[in-house]
């Protein structure tokens, strides 16, 4: 299956206790289509970036076999920024600047190269961009995957209704699930944004792992223990994108491919936080991810006589 990406295409300057960085590649469309590639899935990034974004980048791009028609540059704006500084814990940060720059007025143009992609996966962007995107897709594609934050809820909460409405699958963390939700009990949660129209709720925990509620199943994974994390920053992109990847790449998107897609994401995911940005994704090659998928299994697989 084909893999249509829109989302941001950006600069990032991130600090945390273990060191800082100068303007660096990100973006959750940079880091969904990296992950992709590391599964061998073609995908297409819908975007916007400014004159300043080096052509380095965008080689990498095509090198990784990631279709870039769908990437517009404003050769006289400025691509996003953002910089932040993580507390000692990695779990709360401090936004210094956001530069919304040529983001702001984002007018998605889907080349038709990527119009007969079957699953869809909507990185945080306005509903109304998001929105916009399936209105100009020739036939809606066979998943639509959504990721969405409180920030949305907060500015634009009915035409976030109306976006949610028409998602298969919603991938939200914890606290957005409750704040989406107006529920504490993440399984009552679940229960409530899935009557909004998602078939599949995807609760991330961070650290703690992720949660998959489709009618009345629930499957959990654990996040895997790391020896060292330096910067969380993308991570939760990372994570959606070998989910989208693996569906793509086996071509199904029942209950049971979505469990190992699940597994797959959190795997990408933990490469993701051991350097700054994308650095360590991009070392990421199939071996790699069958090695540390292999000691997700050892984690999870256990032996119990039930009497």
């Amino acid at each position: 299956m084909k893999l249509l990406v829109v989302g941001s295409v950006a600069f990032d300057a991130i600090e945390t206790p273990f060191g800082k960085t100068d303007k660096i590649l990100g973006g959750a469309a940079t880091y969904i289509g990296i992950t992709s590639s590391v599964l061998g899935v073609k995908s297409g990034i819908v975007s916007v970036v400014g004159g300043d974004f080096p052509q380095e980048h965008l080689d990498m791009f095509t090198d990784r076999d990631i279709n870039i028609e769908g990437i517009e540059i404003v050769k006289e704006g400025k691509t996003f920024f953002w910089s932040g500084k993580y507390h000692n814990d990695l779990n709360t940060r401090d936004t210094l600047a956001t530069e919304v720059n040529v983001l702001e007025n984002f007018d998605p143009k889907i080349p038709e190269s990527m119009q007969d992609a079957e699953i869809l996966l909507l990185g945080n962007l306005h509903p109304g961009v998001q929105l916009s995107v399936l209105e100009k897709m020739h036939n809606r594609p066979k998943l639509v995957i959504l990721d969405t934050m409180n920030f949305w809820m907060d500015s634009a909460w009915d035409i976030l209704m109306d976006m949610i409405a028409k998602t298969d699958v919603i991938t939200i963390n914890d606290e957005e699930a409750r704040q989406l939700s107006g529920e504490y009990s993440l399984v009552k949660a679940a229960k409530k944004i899935h009557d909004m129209g998602p078939e599949y709720v995807i609760i991330k925990k961070g650290e703690h792992g992720a949660l998959l509620f489709h009618e009345d199943k629930v499957f959990a994974i654990p996040a895997l223990p790391l020896e060292e994390v330096f910067d969380p920053t993308g991570a939760g992109d990372t994570f959606a994108g070998g989910f989208a990847a693996y569906l793509a790449k086996k071509g199904k998107t029942d209950f049971e491919t979505m469990k190992s897609a699940l597994i797959v994401g959190s795997a990408m995911a933990s490469f993701t936080v051991e350097k700054f940005g994308t650095e360590r994704i991009q070392e990421v090659n199939e071996k790699d991810m069958f090695e540390r998928l292999r000691q997700f299994k050892e984690l999870t697989t256990f032996d119990i006589e039930l009497q």
